[in-house]
């Protein structure tokens, strides 16, 4: 299975760190927050990483390059003209990259030791596999809620930012800027989604507040 971090986000949230720093090059335990991940899907048995960029894209190549140093293959999604294409429009940009295969997407700012399943199957008629988290203070509402292993659109827990989807979730859907949600909204609507719920560590890293405060977490556990 190949994996896509989504890494073409201005950070606007993120700003004055991401004036001149892309968000996913931002240093958590003094280890760029992509690097992380990196890390993590190697160890999870992932070896061919997807990453789209746009805001200082040429940083994120200059820095990963091909990804041999973390014995992974590296190809990038290049946005930098368009500006960037949000979630779906990112992803669908990037299948020819992805292939025919399911494939796992990661939101590149998030910060969670969520075991990334390589060999992770969607079953028939499945178009996305969604990992849901608690509510955390910022989005004390949630996004969308568990029935019977499918998800379904209710507020109850908060997407994760990491999903297994099928390309044809994609399938039909015109190129440029768009959203995931609505594709899979509709989806739920049939039954094609389904989920668990992570209750590990998990933070969305989108405020220099949330940044500042893992790194004072990681010092004190480290």
């Amino acid at each position: 299975m190949k994996a896509m971090i989504l890494a073409a986000g201005l950070g606007t949230r993120m700003r004055p760190l991401t004036d001149t720093t892309p968000k996913p090059l931002l240093e958590v335990g003094g280890i760029p927050l992509i690097v992380w991940h990196i890390e993590r899907l190697a160890h999870d048995g992932f070896k061919e990483i997807v990453i789209n960029i746009a805001h200082l894209g040429y940083k994120i190549k200059e820095a990963l390059g091909d990804g041999s140093e973390w014995g992974v293959h590296i190809e990038y999604s290049d946005e930098q003209e368009e500006g960037c294409l949000e979630s779906a429009g990112g992803i669908i940009k990037a299948l020819p990259l992805l292939g025919d295969e399911t494939f796992l997407v990661v939101n590149g700012d998030i910060f969670t030791d969520y075991d990334f399943n390589v060999e992770k199957k969607l079953d028939e008629g499945i178009l996305a596999h969604l990992v849901l988290v608690p509510n955390p203070e910022h989005n004390p509402e949630g996004d969308f809620a568990l029935r019977d292993g499918k998800v379904v659109d209710a507020k109850a827990y908060t997407f994760a930012g990491i999903g297994y989807y099928s390309p044809k979730l994609f399938k039909g859907v015109a190129y440029g800027k768009s959203s995931i949600v609505p594709l899979l909204r509709a989806a739920m609507k049939e039954g094609r989604v389904t989920g668990e719920l992570y209750e590990g560590e998990w933070l969305d890293i989108g405020t220099p507040e949330r940044l500042e405060q893992l790194n004072a977490e990681l010092i004190n556990r480290y």
